[in-house]
């Protein structure tokens, strides 16, 4: 196996898929002007995400870009394969000039004039339902399948009509902005755990970079959490945005200065259709475990969905994690791109391997081996052993990419945290206090043990699942924690449209499983901040208490009403609390 960058392979050849013009490089050379700016963890209030920088106007939705050169419907549908439609509506002054467009959403709430508007089919509704506002807000045209074609027209504005939609409107998003993407060093990140992690690692690999260009340089970030557009931070409302918010994401991205960015990748946007019109430089696999199995129908449905984004369409060039069975899968074969391997476990047939761990409470450091004697010390700024892999993840892609892997793993060392990923609270407690977004066995179990190894004294944890998702993994969860803690409080997640009280009685029954010479002590309390408040209420100095779950979330969903609730706000009140008023121990 060997290391490649994008701009071609040891020896000299190009690399798949890379051609005239020279795909973007945070090496030396011509760049865009711009300064890195220090980013603060607070996050960016709604309102403020709908604002457009240096406008007037007020829109929902994703950021545009302020300039766009207008493209000719007609042309639209000549790369969509339709009759080229009437020019505008009958009876309107300008119905004989060419109808020209200048933006695309599927999401008629934030129709701009000239936008395309993409009326999808959707599992209760069609978004053929909803063109009337979409016209009234000045949509140029709609794109739509046969089922909604009779609705849009009725608008009298020009209809595109395809059998599917969905998986069109990415392409004509690219061409709409003109190919932002195309400008911009892309690398995404796809796996079961660990994506946010590392794609914030890689992003500070990317500014370190940056900084070292003539003329600096701004990054991106795109993932679970937030949006970064250079200082700029908006939140995110899914992993992955739809294909027409990436593409004016990535339009922005450019018209700013961006130069480079890291991307979540989740396996809803791969079978969805997100990320079409996307070839990332540098694709990355960090794991696979069971998840989203209401959306998959299984473990290998699930990879095969992962595997897209190492097709020849989606990526350059895959960094792979040996340590993982379906990883190998993908180096052994299954991957369509030159794949670079790497293990955290210093597999001796991986690329490049960490070697000498050392764990510490707040991060670990660890030796990184690579191609031709390369050597170079490394840490990982978030603590656990599963944040060696992430790092080290990290510090490849960039290498990959083409920056000098000292400054890859500096950059990477400098990011102050991840929010929600193993976070601290730290409130004058005599005790370890963390927030982890951990929700799924593999993840609580990985958290737990790392906990485990940087505690001297006991481990209390909170943990709850989420409902209207994947119920098979309640009954290991509930048994992962009750194994692993001296003190596991089961509570509610994002109860949803579910009982609270059921999703609660399948984790204990879970629990009950784990014998009891193996159990901690499991307590059932139903209201979240209670049992945050019963976790800290037993902890003393040494020990560690973790929530977990739902990490950097800001609210809670119970029956369908989402109620503002912050798992490091809580667990810090109940720290303070606990401080100013000093309950007896229950320690048993």
């Amino acid at each position: 196996m060997t290391t490649i960058t994008p701009d071609g392979t040891p020896d000299g050849t190009p690399a798949p898929g890379n051609c005239s013009p020279p795909r973007p490089s945070l090496r030396p050379g011509p760049v865009v002007p711009g300064t890195l700016t220090a980013v603060s963890h607070a996050d960016q209030s709604p309102k403020a995400q709908h604002a457009e920088k240096g406008g007037s106007g007020t829109y929902p939705g994703a950021p545009r870009p302020e300039r766009v050169r207008p493209t000719p419907l007609a042309d639209l549908a000549e790369q969509l394969g339709c009759p080229a439609p009437d020019a505008g509506r009958p009876g309107a002054a300008d119905a004989a000039r060419p109808v020209m467009v200048t933006g695309i959403t599927h999401d008629s709430r934030a129709v701009r004039p000239g936008d395309v508007y993409a009326a999808l089919p959707g599992a209760r509704l069609h978004g053929a339902d909803f063109v009337a506002q979409a016209a009234d807000l000045g949509a140029a045209a709609v794109l739509t399948d046969p089922s909604g074609a009779e609705r849009a027209a009725a608008t009298g504005l020009p209809v595109l009509v395809v059998d599917n939609p969905r998986a069109r409107m990415g392409a004509l998003a690219v061409s709409i902005y003109g190919a932002p993407g195309e400008d911009l060093l892309q690398i995404g990140i796809t796996g079961t755990s660990g994506k946010t992690t590392t794609a914030y690692l890689i992003e500070g690999g990317l500014r370190a970079a940056a900084a070292k260009l003539p003329d600096g340089g701004l990054t991106g970030l795109i993932g679970t959490v937030e949006t970064r557009i250079g200082d700029e931070r908006i939140k995110s409302e899914r992993t992955t945005p739809e294909a027409t918010d990436l593409q004016a994401l990535f339009a922005v991205m450019r018209e700013r200065g961006v130069r480079a960015l890291a991307m979540e990748v989740s396996s809803h946007a791969l079978v969805l259709g997100r990320v079409d019109g996307c070839v990332f430089d540098v694709a990355i696999f960090n794991n696979l475990s069971p998840e989203h199995m209401e959306f998959h129908s299984g473990m290998e449905d699930y990879f095969q969905a992962k595997a897209q984004l190492f097709t020849k369409a989606r990526s350059r060039a895959g960094v792979v994690n040996l340590d993982d069975e379906y990883g190998k899968r993908l180096a052994e074969g299954e991957s369509e791109v030159p794949v670079t391997t790497f293990s955290a476990e210093g597999h001796p047939d991986a690329d490049w391997r960490a070697a000498d761990v050392e764990v510490g409470t707040l991060g670990s450091t660890f030796t990184v081996h690579g191609p031709d004697g390369v050597t170079l010390r490394a840490a990982s700024p978030i603590a656990g052993p599963f944040n060696v892999a992430n790092a080290l993840a990290a510090i490849v892609s960039l290498v990959v990419a083409g920056i000098d892997a000292q400054t890859a793993a500096d950059g990477v060392a400098a990011v102050p945290g991840v929010p929600g990923r193993l976070e601290r609270i730290d409130a004058g407690q005599p005790y370890l206090a963390v927030v982890d977004y951990a929700h799924k066995t593999d993840a609580v179990e990985s958290v737990l043990r790392a906990l485990r190894k940087v505690t001297d004294g006991k481990l209390h944890a909170v943990l709850g699942c989420g409902g209207d998702r994947d119920p098979h993994k309640r009954a290991p969860m509930g048994a992962a924690v009750a194994r692993l803690a001296d003190t596991a409080v089961l509570t509610s997640d994002n109860p949803r449209g579910e009982d609270p009280l059921a999703i609660l009685a399948t984790m204990l029954a879970g629990a009950a499983e784990v014998p009891i010479h193996e159990r901690g002590t499991v307590l059932v309390e139903e209201e979240r901040a209670v049992a945050i408040a019963a976790a800290v209420a037993r902890a003393e100095p040494g020990d560690t208490v973790i929530v977990a779950g739902k990490g950097h979330e800001q609210g809670q969903d119970i029956a369908g009403v989402v109620r503002p609730f912050d798992d490091r706000q809580v667990l810090r009140e109940a720290i303070e609390a606990s401080l100013k008023s000093p309950q007896p121990n229950h320690q048993g």
